[in-house]
C-alpha cells in the first residue's frame, strides 16, 4: 500500500510534500515544529494538513496492521489460501475487510456452527443438488437422525441455518442491504416519555439516512438513551429479498421455497440486526467526526481571542445568595485585591456595593470591568452600569465563564491561589479570561469551555484527542511569554509534557532561566525537546533580543547577519542563495526580525466592550447591532448581543447565497453586524440575521 499516494488523492495534496512530512512525524518532529520552522521541505504545509495527514497514516497503518493479524489468524486456522491472501491484500476498506474474514473470525457458537457439528452441512447439499419435492429431504434425513437431532423435520430446519448463515456473510447480500440502507432506507422515531417537549422535533420523526443530518443522530441518540424516544430503521425488505434471491439458484418449486424461506430467515434474524448496527455506527461515528470538528473550529479562535493588555481589570463572578465575588489584577494578571459585595437580591446593597468598587477602581486604578455571564450577571449588570455613571475612564465587558467553577476548584487552581477561596479564584478567572485568554482557558478541560455541540454525547477519549490537539496548535501558533506562563500554559508547547513543563516553570521562578539556551539545563530536558520548543518559547528580559522572537536558535546566525540591513528592501532570492537558507525560512526570520516580540492575536478584532447596559426589552424588529460569535453549530451561530441572551442567527439567515457549513461565513469570536428579526421573551429567544446589513 503506497499510503502518501492515498493521502495525496484523498487530501489533495501533492504526494513529495506528503512524504517530506510523514518522515518528519517519523523522526519525531512536533506538528508545530514541522510547520513553523521546516517550510522548506513540505512547501509550508499548515499545522491543519499535517494533523489530516498525522489521521490518515495511523487510519492507513492501522489498517495495514489489521491485514497482517487477520493473515496470521487465518494461517494460524489453517485456513489461508492463495486466492484468500490476496483478497485480503487488495482490500481498499475495513468494511470490505472485515467482511472477508467475517466467515472466519471467531465467535460465540451460532445455529449454523451446531448444526455443522452434527454434520447436517452434507444433508444441506443433498438437499440443494437432489431433492425435486419434501418427501425427497425427508428420506435424506432419514440418515442424519442421532442425539441432539429429534425428527427429519428439525434435521432439515437445522440443515438450513448453515444455509442462513452462508447467506448472511455474502459479501454481495450485505452490500444490497447497504446500498438500499444509503439510498432508500429511513430512520423513524416515535415519542414514549417526553414530558418536558425537548423532542418535539423528533415526535412522528421519518427521514432517508442518505439526508439525515450529524446533530439529528445525536439528538436522536440521546432521546432514545433517555426513553424520550423510539428509534428505529426501516429498508425496502421485499425490494432487498428479491435481488437476494436473484443471486441463488433453486432448480424447482419446493427447493425455491426452501429459499425463499431460509432468505426471510437470515434477512430478519442475521442480516437486519447486523447491517443496522453498522450503519449506525457508522452514522454515529460521522455525527460525532461532525461534532468533535465544529467544536475544534470553534475552540481554536475562542483561545485565540485577542488580548486586552496593559489594564488594571476587576473580575466580577456574580451570584444571589452568597453575594458577587470581586478580584483584582494588574497588567501582568498578578493578584491584588479582593471583596465580596451584594448588589442583588434578596441583600440588594446597591449603594454600598457601587462603593466598594469604586474604591477598588480608584486604588488600583482600575480601567476595566470583567463581568462573568451565568447567575444573576443581568441584575448585576445594571449596578455596573449605574458605577458607570460615577467614574471616567472605566468600561466593562461580559465573559463566559463556562469552566470557570472547574479551574477554582481544581488542582491547578489551589496550587496558584492556596490563599484564596474557590468563588474568589473564579472572579480572578473572569479577569484573567480578558486580559489573555488563551494563557487562562488552557488551563480548563476543553469541554468545559461551552462551545460545544452535543459534547457530552460523543466518544470522550476521541474528544479529548483532537481538542488537546487543538489547544497545542493554538499554543505554539501564538508562542509563550515565559513572564506570566503557567506550567500548564508550558505543557501544550512543542515538545514538551506536564513535567517538563513544571521544572520549567519552578527553574524560570527561581532565576535559572534567563535565556533559551538555559533550557538546556533543565533536567530530562535533551537536545532533541530543545530543538523542538525553543523556537515556541519567549524570554523578553533575556540578553538575546532573538530570544523574544519565534526565530529558531538553529537560524540565529542567520539572523544576525541581516539585523543591520535594510529589511524593507531585500531580494529575498538572491539573499537566500548568499546565505545559503531557504527563501520561506529566511522571509520568516525577517518579519521576526521586524516586528520583535510580536504577538498574532494583536491583529484580530478587539473584544467588545461598553459602557451601558441593554436588556431583550430594549430591543425591537429591526434594530441593528454588533455582537460577538459565541458558539456556531451546523444550523447557525449563536450571537452576544448584549442583552444577556444569545440571539440565535440561523444557516439560512447568514448569506444571501445558499451555504452548507455557518464557517463558511463566521468563526468563533467573531465581531459582526446583525439585526433583530424575531424576539420570543416568553421563551426569551432572539433570531438575528446577517442579510442586508446597513454599513
Amino acid at each position: 500500500m503506497d499510503i502518501s499516494k492515498i493521502l495525496s488523492k484523498e487530501l489533495n495534496i501533492d504526494k513529495k510534500r506528503i512524504d517530506s512530512a510523514i518522515r518528519l512525524l517519523d523522526e519525531g518532529s512536533t506538528v508545530a515544529f514541522i510547520a513553523r520552522y521546516r517550510k522548506e521541505e513540505t512547501k509550508s504545509l499548515k499545522d491543519t494538513e499535517i494533523r489530516e495527514i498525522e489521521k490518515g497514516l495511523l487510519r492507513l497503518r492501522n489498517f495495514e496492521k489489521r491485514k497482517e493479524e487477520i493473515i496470521q489468524s487465518l494461517r494460524n486456522q489453517e485456513k489461508l489460501s492463495d486466492e484468500l491472501k490476496d483478497k485480503i491484500e487488495d482490500s481498499k476498506t475495513i468494511t470490505e475487510l472485515e467482511d472477508i474474514y467475517a466467515p472466519f473470525k471467531k465467535k460465540r457458537k451460532t445455529r449454523a456452527d451446531r448444526a455443522k457439528e452434527l454434520g447436517l452441512n452434507e444433508l444441506l447439499d443433498k438437499i440443494f443438488t437432489k431433492a425435486k419435492q419434501e418427501q425427497d429431504a425427508i428420506e435424506f434425513a432419514k440418515d442424519y437422525l442421532k442425539e441432539g437431532i429429534d425428527s427429519t423435520e428439525d434435521a432439515i430446519k437445522m440443515s438450513l441455518d448453515i444455509l442462513a448463515e452462508d447467506i448472511a456473510n455474502n459479501i454481495d447480500v450485505k452490500n444490497i442491504i447497504r446500498r438500499d440502507g444509503f439510498i432508500r432506507a429511513r430512520i423513524e422515531a416515535e415519542k414514549k416519555e417526553d414530558d418536558k417537549a425537548l423532542y418535539e422535533n423528533y415526535y412522528n420523526f421519518s427521514e432517508k439516512i442518505k439526508n439525515i443530518k450529524p446533530f439529528q443522530i445525536l439528538a436522536l441518540n440521546r432521546a432514545e438513551k433517555n426513553d424520550n424516544l423510539s428509534v428505529k430503521f426501516t429498508f425496502t425488505d421485499t425490494y432487498n429479498k428479491t435481488l437476494i434471491k436473484n443471486l441463488y439458484e433453486a432448480k424447482n418449486p419446493y427447493l425455491e421455497g426452501l429459499l425463499s424461506d431460509t432468505i426471510d430467515d437470515s434477512y430478519k434474524r442475521l442480516l437486519l440486526p447486523s447491517i443496522t448496527t453498522e450503519i449506525r455506527n457508522k452514522l454515529i461515528e460521522e455525527a460525532e467526526d461532525e461534532s468533535i470538528k465544529i467544536f475544534s473550529k470553534n475552540l481554536k479562535p475562542y483561545i485565540l481571542q485577542r488580548p486586552i493588555k496593559d489594564k488594571n481589570i476587576i473580575g466580577l463572578d456574580p451570584g444571589f445568595r452568597t453575594g458577587c465575588k470581586v478580584a483584582v489584577i494588574d497588567k501582568n494578571g498578578k493578584y491584588l485585591d479582593q471583596a465580596v459585595i451584594y448588589p442583588v437580591k434578596p441583600k440588594e446593597e446597591v449603594r454600598k456595593s457601587i462603593n466598594t468598587l469604586k474604591k477598588l477602581i480608584e486604588k488600583y486604578k482600575v480601567s476595566l470591568i470583567a463581568l462573568g455571564n451565568a447567575t444573576a450577571s443581568r441584575e448585576t449588570e445594571k449596578v455596573v452600569n449605574e458605577l458607570l455613571k460615577e467614574v471616567n475612564g472605566v468600561s466593562y465587558a461580559i465573559v463566559n465563564e463556562a469552566g470557570a467553577s472547574v479551574y477554582s476548584a481544581s488542582k491547578l487552581g489551589e496550587e496558584e491561589f492556596p490563599e484564596l477561596d474557590v468563588t474568589i479564584r473564579g472572579a480572578v478567572s473572569m479577569a484573567r479570561r480578558l486580559q489573555d485568554p488563551m494563557a487562562e482557558l488552557v488551563k480548563i478541560d476543553p469541554k468545559h469551555i461551552g462551545v460545544g455541540q452535543y459534547q457530552h454525547d460523543i466518544n470522550q477519549k476521541k474528544l479529548d484527542d483532537e481538542l488537546e490537539k487543538v489547544v497545542e496548535d493554538s499554543v505554539n501558533e501564538v508562542g509563550v511569554n515565559m513572564t506570566n506562563a503557567s506550567y500548564k500554559l508550558l505543557s501544550y508547547v512543542s515538545g514538551l509534557n506536564l513535567n517538563l513543563a513544571k521544572r520549567i516553570e519552578k527553574a524560570f521562578k527561581n532565576g535559572e532561566l534567563k535565556e533559551r539556551r538555559d533550557l538546556k539545563n533543565v533536567k530530562g530536558l535533551g537536545e532533541k525537546t530543545y530543538k523542538m520548543a525553543a523556537g515556541f518559547l519567549r524570554f523578553p528580559d533575556s540578553p538575546n533580543f532573538l530570544d523574544n522572537t519565534a526565530v529558531h536558535p538553529e537560524s540565529y546566525k542567520i539572523a544576525e547577519k541581516i539585523k543591520e540591513i535594510d529589511l524593507n528592501d531585500v531580494n529575498l532570492e538572491n539573499l537566500s542563495k548568499e546565505l545559503k537558507v531557504g527563501v520561506l525560512t529566511l522571509k520568516d526570520i525577517i518579519e521576526e526580525l521586524k516586528k520583535p516580540g510580536r504577538d498574532p492575536r494583536d491583529e484580530l478584532p478587539e473584544v467588545i466592550t461598553k459602557g451601558e447596559v441593554l436588556s431583550i426589552d430594549d430591543l425591537k424588529i429591526g434594530d441593528e447591532l454588533t455582537g460577538t460569535v459565541r458558539n456556531i453549530t451546523e444550523f447557525g451561530s449563536f450571537v452576544d448581543i448584549g442583552v444577556g441572551i444569545d440571539g440565535l442567527v440561523h444557516i439560512s439567515n447568514m448569506s444571501d447565497k445558499f451555504i452548507k457549513d455557518p464557517n463558511d461565513i463566521v468563526k468563533n469570536s467573531d465581531i459582526i453586524k446583525v439585526r433583530v428579526i424575531e424576539i420570543d421573551k416568553k421563551r426569551e429567544r432572539i433570531g438575528l440575521s446577517m442579510k442586508n446589513i446597513k454599513e
